[in-house]
């Protein structure tokens, strides 16, 4: 049962304290949505007060429940429980400065602004989907370190997260692996943004996730006693449970509660004038009795002896245990881990390799996932296509959390999402697989991976026309050039097993930066054959192979397959007479990062009368800052077709003869 205290404060008080910040908050800001947090008060309150395990004082202590607000448009229910409850920030300022520049308190949580806020919400349903990977990573981390890992996520989401597509797919993966410790509380008002929901929304939504294995139940939103039974019963539960919560959204407000017209505009001053009134507030804006803040202080002090008690049974493991444990939970990568990829890339230099990358690919991660046990690999149903499981993968099942590799199905947005949720957990580095054309399908979660600093790796294979007679369908073309277009994400694109070995190295070293490996489907031989001492392939950009007399006349500029092709066309150019260079660039976020000296010495900057040709297998856009005004780019200009991978690159013109050719049209 519940840890139901008896205070003096009542929990409808409580809740008011969230309703009347909220207004006071989006009022003062002339923006945001008071509607939510008014309606969902008295569930965030039984939640917060009498379930959730958090400490304020250390709001990362690792077994702490989740806490996830899918509905991020509801920010400041967020916001409100943060502050009440007696974590640092937000501040009574903060709240004062919802929305505005530098402020925390923006108008979606971002996580890292402060300390509570546990993802990055506001693109409906994608909330829903961390909280699933998260979900899965405390079950992983449980089979792993039973004794250190017994906690819960909890959510509010919104009927525009049920609504998205992904939440089917997160749901579903939920149920499958019956994730019991998973419980959604689903915001049931009934109103959206055009109006009432049954505009365009009628499902039946705990039938719906009763299909999928949920545990459901339905209760009056407004009744705390209620509340607090449906949580008890769903913790109980070994399967997933979502609440629907029936609430009544702009709760107190006499003429907008129920109404859309609550949802995404401040009440105004009169309508919250009388809300005061409805609500029995009579308090100034911002300003919370002395009573009702020590009742919420006082949930907010609920858990501190649960944290004290982890953190002392933390400290009492053994040295190796001890460290080992935090090394994961603090992102660091083994000290093993270096030399074991310097002597597998000797032994590729020793042993040259013709695989197609995304093979390479999975012969670096039977040495990656060797030395990093945290590695945790998956597939959208496209595994013996990807190559991302290794062979001492064991499968993640309902059954059995203690492997390694996760089955998504064909839940590409699902799989995506899922991932930075266990990257959010702590612990785990997540990576996953799918065809580069279906990053159309990733890309929000991508685009979120990137702006919360997650080290998430997408495995895409199948990059370009190369993959043949699938066709344009399955051809990315504009894929490249779109993912390289978004801020804080690094697009690599190895040329051969050595390269696709050092962009694995570098994508893992970055921290902070979401990485995508686009691997191909066909061989490729082996371009890289002497030791460079260092990882080129973390530079961006670098000399491949120099012209023969050291001055050259010509530069070829290639990714990936294509810089094979440059090197044969460099072998006919020299031929002829013309010197030439060729800069392989797997990655062009890391070569615009370096210094300008570098950068201009690679590009021949110095060289007046140089030409440049660069080469890739899709859209040209983006390549322009390289060649300059006199280069040329060969590429796509459209659609793929459906042939053999050597008939699609002959029939669009990217091969070795034709690089040749535009080298000695420039010159």
């Amino acid at each position: 049962m519940s840890d139901i205290q008896s205070t003096a404060v009542s929990d409808e008080m409580m809740a008011n304290a969230i309703r009347a910040l909220s207004m006071d908050a989006v009022q003062k800001a002339n923006s945001g949505h008071p509607g939510m947090p008014m309606g969902m008060a008295d569930v965030a309150t039984v939640l917060f007060t009498q379930f959730l395990r958090f400490d304020p004082k250390r709001p990362d202590w690792p077994d702490r429940d989740r806490f996830v607000l899918s509905a991020g448009h509801g920010s400041m229910l967020l916001y409100s429980l943060l502050h009440l409850t007696g974590y640092d920030r937000p501040g009574i300022d903060d709240l004062k400065n919802f929305r505005q520049l530098h402020s925390p308190t923006a108008g979606h949580p971002e996580y890292g602004e402060m300390p509570g806020i546990e993802t990055t919400t506001g693109p409906l349903g994608q909330g829903l989907a961390n909280a699933v990977g998260m979900a899965l990573a405390e079950r992983m981390e449980a089979a792993r370190t039973p004794d250190l890992c017994d906690h819960r996520t909890f959510v509010i989401a919104g009927d525009g997260c049920l609504q998205e597509g992904i939440s089917h797919e997160a749901a579903s993966l939920a149920g499958h692996l019956k994730l019991g410790r998973l419980i959604v509380l689903y915001d049931d008002n009934g109103i959206s943004i055009d109006g009432p929901t049954d505009l365009s929304f009628t499902d039946d939504s705990r039938m719906r996730f009763e299909a999928y294995g949920w545990h459901t139940s339905g209760v009056d939103g407004h009744d705390p006693e209620a509340i607090a039974a449906a949580i008890d019963e769903a913790i109980r539960e070994d399967r997933p449970s979502l609440i629907a919560c029936r609430t009544t959204i702009g709760f107190g407000s006499p003429n907008k509660s129920g109404k859309a017209s609550s949802h995404g505009s401040p009440l105004g001053d009169e309508e919250i004038a009388l809300a005061r009134a409805e609500l029995g507030w009579d308090y100034p804006p911002f300003v919370i009795p002395e009573d009702i803040r020590a009742a919420w202080l006082k949930a907010g002090q609920r858990s501190k002896a649960q944290a004290d008690d982890w953190y002392a049974r933390f400290d009492s493991l053994p040295t190796d245990s001890r460290a080992e444990l935090e090394r994961r939970l603090c992102g660091a990568l083994p000290a093993r881990f270096a030399k074991a990829m310097d002597d597998y890339i000797a032994d590729l230099l020793a042993n040259p390799q013709k695989v197609a990358t995304r093979k390479a690919s999975e012969m670096a991660l039977e040495v990656i996932n060797a030395v990093i046990p945290e590695m945790v690999g998956g597939s959208a149903d496209l595994t013996g296509s990807n190559n991302t499981k290794t062979k001492d993968m064991g499968i993640v099942s309902a059954d059995d959390f203690s492997g390694g590799y996760i089955h998504y199905g064909v839940r590409e947005h699902g799989m995506a999402s899922a991932m930075n949720g266990m990257a959010l957990h702590g612990g785990f580095i997540p990576y996953g697989g799918t065809f580069l054309v279906f990053t159309d399908y990733c890309r929000p979660a991508i685009r979120l991976s990137a702006l919360m600093k997650q080290r998430v790796i997408y495995v895409m294979t199948h990059d370009s026309i190369g993959l043949g007679e699938d066709g344009p369908t399955h051809q990315p073309v504009e894929h490249l050039a779109s993912l390289r277009a978004m801020p804080n994400l690094y697009v690599f694109r190895p040329a051969d097993v050595v390269e696709t070995a050092e962009c694995w190295k570098a994508a893992l070293e970055a921290g902070e930066t979401p990485s995508i490996l686009s691997l191909t489907r066909q061989g490729l031989p082996q371009v890289r054959l002497e030791d460079a001492g260092e990882n080129l392939s973390a530079k961006g950009g670098y000399i491949l192979a120099e012209a023969s007399d050291g001055t050259p006349k010509a530069i070829l500029l290639a990714t990936g397959s294509e810089v094979s092709l440059a090197m044969d066309a460099r072998s006919d150019l020299e031929a002829q007479g013309i010197p030439t260079r060729v800069v392989s660039m797997p990655c062009l976020e890391l070569f615009d990062a370096q210094e300008a000296a570098y950068k201009a010495d690679v590009l021949g900057d110095h060289l007046p009368d140089v030409k440049r040709v660069a080469v890739e297998a899709g859209i040209t856009y983006g390549w322009e800052r390289y060649v300059g005004r006199e280069g040329q780019i060969i590429g796509m200009t459209g659609f793929g077709a459906s042939a053999p991978a050597g008939d699609l690159f002959k029939y669009f013109g990217i091969t070795a003869d034709a690089v040749v050719e535009a080298v000695k049209t420039r010159l």
